[in-house]
Protein backbone atom coordinates (compact mmCIF):
# COMPACT_ATOMS: atom_id res chain seq x y z
CA UNK A 1 0.00 0.00 0.00
CA UNK A 2 2.74 2.48 0.87
CA UNK A 3 4.59 1.64 -2.34
CA UNK A 4 1.47 2.34 -4.37
CA UNK A 5 0.94 5.61 -2.46
CA UNK A 6 4.56 6.65 -3.13
CA UNK A 7 4.22 5.92 -6.83
CA UNK A 8 0.94 7.82 -7.02
CA UNK A 9 2.41 10.84 -5.18
CA UNK A 10 5.45 10.80 -7.49
CA UNK A 11 3.24 10.50 -10.58
CA UNK A 12 1.06 13.41 -9.51
CA UNK A 13 4.15 15.48 -8.67
CA UNK A 14 5.65 14.65 -12.05
CA UNK A 15 2.38 15.53 -13.77
CA UNK A 16 2.27 18.88 -11.98
CA UNK A 17 5.85 19.61 -12.97
CA UNK A 18 5.15 18.59 -16.58
CA UNK A 19 2.11 20.89 -16.65
CA UNK A 20 4.27 23.72 -15.28
CA UNK A 21 6.88 23.07 -17.97
CA UNK A 22 4.25 23.04 -20.76
CA UNK A 23 2.70 26.29 -19.52
CA UNK A 24 6.17 27.83 -19.36
CA UNK A 25 6.94 26.78 -22.95
CA UNK A 26 3.57 28.14 -24.14
CA UNK A 27 4.33 31.39 -22.33
CA UNK A 28 7.74 31.73 -23.98
CA UNK A 29 6.39 30.85 -27.43
CA UNK A 30 3.51 33.32 -27.16
CA UNK A 31 5.62 36.15 -25.77
CA UNK A 32 8.79 35.83 -27.85
CA UNK A 33 7.63 33.84 -30.87
CA UNK A 34 4.34 35.58 -31.60
CA UNK A 35 4.78 38.81 -29.60
CA UNK A 36 1.39 38.12 -27.99
CA UNK A 37 1.84 37.47 -24.25
CA UNK A 38 -0.93 35.37 -22.74
CA UNK A 39 -2.02 36.60 -19.29
CA UNK A 40 -3.30 33.19 -18.20
CA UNK A 41 0.13 31.58 -18.58
CA UNK A 42 1.68 33.80 -15.90
CA UNK A 43 -1.05 32.95 -13.43
CA UNK A 44 -1.09 29.25 -14.30
CA UNK A 45 2.69 29.06 -13.89
CA UNK A 46 2.54 30.67 -10.43
CA UNK A 47 -0.28 28.38 -9.29
CA UNK A 48 1.45 25.28 -10.63
CA UNK A 49 4.74 26.36 -9.03
CA UNK A 50 3.02 26.65 -5.63
CA UNK A 51 1.49 23.20 -6.10
CA UNK A 52 4.75 21.59 -7.28
CA UNK A 53 6.79 22.92 -4.35
CA UNK A 54 4.25 22.17 -1.63
CA UNK A 55 3.27 18.78 -3.08
CA UNK A 56 6.90 17.71 -3.31
CA UNK A 57 7.74 18.92 0.20
CA UNK A 58 4.70 17.16 1.65
CA UNK A 59 4.68 13.85 -0.20
CA UNK A 60 7.63 13.29 -2.52
CA UNK A 61 10.89 14.38 -0.87
CA UNK A 62 11.95 11.89 1.82
CA UNK A 63 12.96 13.19 5.24
CA UNK A 64 16.62 12.30 4.72
CA UNK A 65 16.80 14.69 1.74
CA UNK A 66 15.54 17.74 3.60
CA UNK A 67 18.01 20.28 4.98
CA UNK A 68 19.75 18.99 8.10
CA UNK A 69 22.49 20.19 10.44
CA UNK A 70 24.60 17.08 10.74
CA UNK A 71 27.74 18.65 12.23
CA UNK A 72 26.22 18.62 15.72
CA UNK A 73 24.40 15.33 15.06
CA UNK A 74 27.61 13.49 14.21
CA UNK A 75 29.44 14.82 17.26
CA UNK A 76 27.07 13.46 19.92
CA UNK A 77 26.14 10.01 21.17
CA UNK A 78 23.05 7.93 20.48
CA UNK A 79 21.10 9.16 23.53
CA UNK A 80 21.67 12.82 22.60
CA UNK A 81 20.67 12.07 18.98
CA UNK A 82 17.51 10.43 20.22
CA UNK A 83 16.69 13.49 22.34
CA UNK A 84 17.50 15.89 19.48
CA UNK A 85 15.34 13.97 17.04
CA UNK A 86 12.37 13.73 19.40
CA UNK A 87 12.55 17.41 20.38
CA UNK A 88 12.98 18.51 16.77
CA UNK A 89 10.01 16.51 15.58
CA UNK A 90 7.90 17.57 18.55
CA UNK A 91 8.65 21.18 17.61
CA UNK A 92 7.99 20.82 13.89
CA UNK A 93 4.99 18.51 14.18
CA UNK A 94 3.56 20.41 17.14
CA UNK A 95 3.77 23.76 15.39
CA UNK A 96 2.20 22.30 12.24
CA UNK A 97 -0.59 20.75 14.33
CA UNK A 98 -1.28 24.03 16.12
CA UNK A 99 -1.23 25.95 12.81
CA UNK A 100 -3.51 23.52 10.99
CA UNK A 101 -6.96 24.70 12.18
CA UNK A 102 -6.34 28.42 11.60
CA UNK A 103 -4.78 27.77 8.22
CA UNK A 104 -7.67 25.53 7.19
CA UNK A 105 -10.12 28.28 8.17
CA UNK A 106 -8.18 30.77 6.07
CA UNK A 107 -7.98 28.46 3.05
CA UNK A 108 -11.75 27.81 3.31
CA UNK A 109 -12.32 31.56 3.56
CA UNK A 110 -10.32 32.09 0.37
CA UNK A 111 -12.88 29.98 -1.55
CA UNK A 112 -14.88 33.18 -2.08
CA UNK A 113 -11.96 34.90 -3.83
CA UNK A 114 -10.89 33.97 -7.32
CA UNK A 115 -7.58 34.36 -9.08
CA UNK A 116 -7.51 37.49 -11.29
CA UNK A 117 -7.30 35.89 -14.74
CA UNK A 118 -8.38 32.24 -14.49
CA UNK A 119 -10.92 32.92 -11.72
CA UNK A 120 -9.87 29.76 -9.88
CA UNK A 121 -11.05 29.90 -6.25
CA UNK A 122 -7.98 30.70 -4.17
CA UNK A 123 -8.89 27.82 -1.88
CA UNK A 124 -7.65 25.47 -4.60
CA UNK A 125 -4.48 27.50 -5.04
CA UNK A 126 -3.47 27.27 -1.37
CA UNK A 127 -4.91 23.84 -0.51
CA UNK A 128 -1.53 22.08 -0.82
CA UNK A 129 -0.31 24.12 2.16
CA UNK A 130 -2.87 22.29 4.31
CA UNK A 131 -1.60 19.04 2.84
CA UNK A 132 1.95 20.06 3.79
CA UNK A 133 0.97 20.84 7.39
CA UNK A 134 -0.87 17.53 7.73
CA UNK A 135 2.10 15.67 6.23
CA UNK A 136 4.44 17.39 8.70
CA UNK A 137 2.28 16.25 11.60
CA UNK A 138 2.15 12.66 10.35
CA UNK A 139 5.84 12.52 9.44
CA UNK A 140 6.82 13.92 12.82
CA UNK A 141 4.64 11.44 14.69
CA UNK A 142 6.10 8.58 12.63
CA UNK A 143 9.68 9.81 13.21
CA UNK A 144 9.12 10.07 16.96
CA UNK A 145 7.72 6.52 16.99
CA UNK A 146 10.71 5.28 14.97
CA UNK A 147 13.11 7.10 17.29
CA UNK A 148 11.63 5.40 20.35
CA UNK A 149 12.15 2.09 18.54
CA UNK A 150 15.82 3.01 17.96
CA UNK A 151 15.63 3.62 14.20
CA UNK A 152 17.22 6.58 12.43
CA UNK A 153 19.92 7.25 15.01
CA UNK A 154 22.93 6.26 12.90
CA UNK A 155 26.21 8.11 13.35
CA UNK A 156 26.23 9.21 9.71
CA UNK A 157 23.17 10.50 7.93
CA UNK A 158 22.49 8.31 4.92
CA UNK A 159 21.79 10.69 2.07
Amino acid sequence: MTRWFKHAANAIGGGLFLALFVVFIVQIAARFGFNKPLPWTDEAAVILYIWVILWAAALVVPEREHVVFDLLWNSVGVRARQTMRILGHLLIGGLALVALPANWDYVKFMAREGSPVLDIPLMWVYLPFILLLAALVMRSAWAIWQTFRGHGLDKELHI
